[in-house]
């Protein structure tokens, strides 16, 4: 048995990509961030934020185009893929993903009341017969990392 299991709390980086596929399958992409802090031996504080590529589909692309926007904190619930592919010189190019099943808008939204927003499953499964994007031209070397 294994488990590929990721729960993540975070503020997103940038506004959804949002990408239209064949028989109108959506699927949005966004960085996530998640912050630890911790003392040093001379008592500063010091933060660390790691940045994670969300990449959710179909319903939950569809609310992240209508719902959600860069310094929103969201819940995410997910798997990790990592995917490969040749850079224009011929270099194997690597990135990890997290692929979202479960996502939930936190904190207050503008016009909205306080409190959480309920939890967004994907109910729909993955539909085997749409080919999941190429997203190697986004803009990899754009990264903080």
């Amino acid at each position: 048995m294994s488990i590929n299991k990721v729960i993540l709390v975070g503020n997103v980086g940038r506004d959804p990509e949002i990408r239209h596929l064949d028989k109108g399958v959506a699927v949005a992409n966004f960085p996530l961030a998640t912050s630890e802090s911790y003392l040093a031996k001379n008592g500063e504080k010091i933060t660390t934020t790691e940045w994670h590529n969300i990449v959710v589909w179909r319903g939950l692309a569809e609310v992240a185009e209508k719902y959600v926007k860069k310094g929103r904190q969201l819940y995410i619930e997910g798997r990790i893929r990592t995917r490969s592919w040749d850079d224009k010189d011929g270099n194997k190019r690597y990135t990890t993903e997290i692929y979202g099943d479960v996502m939930q808008l936190l904190g207050k939204a503008e016009g909205q009341p306080d409190g959480p927003s309920p939890v967004v499953p994907q109910n729909e499964p993955m539909n085997s017969s749409v080919e999941e994007p190429d997203f190697s031209t986004s803009g990899e070397d754009d990264l903080p990392f």
